[in-house]
């Protein structure tokens, strides 16, 4: 695997020299769009709004929106200005504990690979974060992009997990929460022992993509057979009202203790819930 960034951690006067590989990868089935009488592949043109006619890239500039259909433009000297400057280094900013940091702030994991003669301070490092149970909080420029990123321990190395500014986010009050209706005792009883009875210990095996699966089969069988005599597509189950709550939930915790499962094949199994 191809390093996509070589560098340094910086933390204090300790630099420690690494590389970045990525740890995770989105298994996507990529499509063409084709015309159906020919499935000859269909491009797209860059077209003027203004008059339908195509705009070779030479005449094209980035705009910004500041008012309705007001742009203002920006040339390759204006990005150039507020570049910020590739240093190649992971520079740690300060130090904080896991659990005081919103998980949805992260968002991609990479693998760090300790460079030539940074193995002692690589080690250091990640034995010393994993006693103090805290997380290194700093900055990198990766792409031309100024990013915010966390230093985790993982296992016998380090992990450097990219992060969402905290003014990306946005703010959850724009949710519609639960109406204020306070579940009763049996009620909240029986939830919390279906939940212990579902509750196993974590097994990754365990989890797949049932829809890229199921995907790639079709997609098998279609070049198989030329996409012809294909069953037609099941018609999904509509889910049911539940009115006793504590009867579904009892039925629901029988069925877990006999070990049958509530997900067959992606799908789910006849015992449904839908709460209003």
């Amino acid at each position: 695997m191809r390093a996509i960034w070589k560098g340094t951690i910086s933390f204090g006067l300790v630099s420690i020299p690494i590389s970045l590989y990525p740890a995770s990868r989105r298994e996507e089935l990529k499509f063409h769009l084709l015309r159906s009488s020919d499935l000859s592949r269909v491009n797209f043109k860059r077209v003027a709004e203004a008059d339908g006619k195509e705009v070779p890239w030479d005449k094209i500039v980035k705009g910004y929106e500041y008012e309705k259909d007001k742009f203002v433009v920006l040339k390759d000297e204006d990005f150039n200005r507020v570049d910020v400057e590739a240093t190649q280094t992971v520079d740690i900013i300060n130090f904080v504990e896991l659990e005081q940091i919103n998980p949805l702030l992260f968002y991609k994991p990479y693998f760090m690979e300790a460079g030539k003669g940074g193995d002692k301070a690589y080690g250091l490092l990640r034995d010393a974060l994993a006693a103090s149970k805290k997380i290194g909080i700093a900055k990198v420029v990766i792409k031309v992009r100024q990013h915010l990123a966390a230093i985790k321990p993982q296992q016998n190395g380090l992990m450097l997990e990219l992060m969402h500014f905290p003014e990306e986010l946005l703010d959850a009050s724009v949710i519609k929460t639960p109406a204020a209706k306070s579940a009763s005792k049996p009620e909240l009883h029986m939830a919390t022992q279906l939940i212990q009875s579902m509750t196993t210990d974590w097994k990754p095996e365990m989890y797949h993509d049932d829809y890229h699966d199921a995907l790639e089969k079709l997609i098998e069988k279609k070049v198989a057979t030329g996409g012809e005599n294909l069953p037609p597509p099941k018609k999904p189950k509509a889910a049911t009202n539940a009115i006793d709550l504590v009867s579904v939930l009892q039925q629901s915790i029988g069925r877990a203790k006999r070990g049958k499962p509530f997900r067959l094949n992606g799908r789910k199994a006849k015992t449904r819930l839908q709460l209003n």
